[in-house]
């Protein structure tokens, strides 16, 4: 079965693996979303990230990371999505909740955060936003 959206799919596992509290969770693999994880993992927001699998059917299993026993990622928003993709230029990249968030950019330069994206001066797709 195909999907229209894996990013979003790849964001409601982790959210929906987060509200039952488990370890880790297992998504379908592609750069973007090993580039994603990447970012998120750089952020502090997973403990850890690995592809498993031979070629055709790779699976990227991320360990979620929690405080307290709560979930280290409090929100996960898609903002640009296939029916309405979302562009924008190095000075109009959204800040999250005043900068306690982060937004996820993918640009020529490869995926970052928002934050880094306007340090080196480039715009692209805003993937999504976490905090």
């Amino acid at each position: 079965m195909s999907m229209s959206d894996p990013i979003a799919d790849m964001l409601t596992r982790i959210r929906n693996a987060q509200l039952v509290k488990k370890k880790e969770v297992n998504v379908p693999s592609s750069n973007l979303k090993f580039a994603i994880a990447g970012v998120m993992q750089q952020e502090g927001y997973i403990e850890s990230f690995s592809v498993n699998g031979v070629v055709a059917s790779k699976i990227l299993k991320i360990k979620l990371k929690y405080y307290d026993n709560k979930p280290v990622i409090e929100k996960l928003k898609r903002i640009s999505k296939p029916s309405l993709r979302v562009y924008v230029s190095n000075s109009k990249i959204p800040s999250v909740m005043n900068g306690l968030g982060i937004v996820i950019v993918s640009t020529p330069k490869g995926v970052m955060t928002g934050q880094v994206a306007l340090d080196q001066n480039v715009g692209g797709e805003v993937l999504c936003s976490i905090y």
